[in-house]
């Protein structure tokens, strides 16, 4: 899924190696700003100690917990089945079936207009959370109304509906009509209507039922958890015997306004939504201390020093400069060398989410460098 400074490319290009060498000795992994999950599931299919894991949003607890809090794959044929057909009877029962199944039109028909009525008839569509908030924007009225059926139509069971939820919010990640992420949709503009075209033409039934057959087959070698926790309160409970994974936010703007499509999906619920890009109110997005650059570096230092007074290790990984929020390298690397006894250092080079780019000066993905400091009390 799009995820903004994914860890994926870095578990690939040695910071994998390095988690299994060092979680092998560790009695617990601790993920504290989990995010995709992308680290944390990594870690429990791997090595069998029980992974926490912690983030403000409620979509990144579902990703990880999809796969840390399971330890036997599940059977996604009879799954996908029995929810796709629920589904399918939701859709039946509100008289929604037919446009849900509604073919998409061709390009040529595609205009400034189809997408005004397409905004207006979701606005007015009643009892469908998702499709009144994001059709018309984000998705097209057929995969707005799919998302709300799928959404309504999730199994009973813990690990099944846990990990059907996380396949939902994975397939709204690859069809949402964004440049990078959901802080606003692409508009039907002459340079970018064919974009949000074939955003919206995406099958996002078929991308969903591939996403839940992949994660069905994951599954941790020793059952974790995740829960939804500031990273500031979950390091109370660490323990000398825990190797404690730190990846904090780089940007100066609340994490919430790139995801909040993707919340909604996983609470399930969402007030009146305004502006551009749909947001909710504040009160619905969670805010968080490291975004704040009057803040951010007096959360992040309290973070490192309890760490150490748990006499837990940690691997901490950060852009190699100093970031919109206030936090950097240099002072993550000042506060190793403060509170803990040894400090390694190894730097991997790859790309990050630039959001999506702005067409004009700058690509989606940029080159970078990753710090990667592994601390020892």
């Amino acid at each position: 899924m799009k995820y903004m400074g994914s860890k994926r490319w870095m578990l690939r290009d040695g910071l994998g190696f390095l988690l299994e060498e060092k979680v092998s000795t560790a009695k617990r992994f601790v993920d504290l700003f989990t995010g995709s999950g992308a680290v944390a599931t990594f870690v429990a299919q791997r090595v069998a100690v029980p992974v926490a894991a912690f983030d403000l949003q409620l979509f990144s607890v579902t990703l990880a917990r999809a796969v840390v809090g399971r330890t036997a794959l599940l059977e996604s044929g009879p799954l996908w089945v029995a929810w796709h057909d629920r589904a399918m009877k939701f859709l039946e029962e509100s008289s929604r079936l037919k446009l849900a199944n509604a073919p998409f039109p061709r390009l040529s028909k595609f205009t400034q207009r189809f997408v005004r009525e397409m905004r207006d008839a979701c606005a007015s569509e009643k009892g469908f959370t998702l499709t009144k908030a994001y059709g018309g924007h984000y998705f097209s009225l057929k995969q707005a109304l799919w998302l709300d059926a799928l959404r309504s139509s999730l199994p009973e069971g813990v690990e099944e509906r846990t990990s059907s939820l996380a396949a939902l919010i994975q397939g709204a990640s690859r069809c949402a009509a964004s440049p990078g992420h959901t802080a606003q949709p692409l508009q039907p503009t002459r340079s970018a209507k064919k974009y949000l075209y074939e955003a919206w033409a995406k099958d996002i039934v078929s991308i969903t039922r591939t996403s839940f057959g992949l994660i069905c087959k994951q599954y941790a070698l020793c059952k974790g958890s995740a829960e939804v926790r500031d990273a500031n309160m979950a390091v109370e409970e660490l323990s000398e015997d825990d190797l404690v994974f730190i990846d904090p936010p780089y940007s100066g703007v609340h994490y919430s306004r790139f995801y909040h499509v993707l919340e909604t999906i996983a609470r399930g619920v969402c007030s009146d939504v305004s502006g551009v890009g749909r947001y909710p109110p504040p009160v619905e997005r969670p805010w968080s201390r490291f975004s704040v650059p009057s803040e951010s570096r007096k959360a992040v230092s309290s973070l490192i020093e309890k760490v150490a007074e748990r006499g837990a290790r940690a691997i901490v990984t950060f852009p190699d400069k100093r970031c919109t929020n206030g936090i950097s390298s240099y002072l993550l690397r000042k506060l190793g060398k403060v509170h803990f006894k040894k400090m390694s250092e190894m730097v991997v080079r790859g790309k990050f989410s630039t959001l999506g780019g702005n067409g004009n000066h700058r690509e989606a993905r940029q080159p970078s460098a990753e710090m990667v400091l592994v601390l020892e009390p």
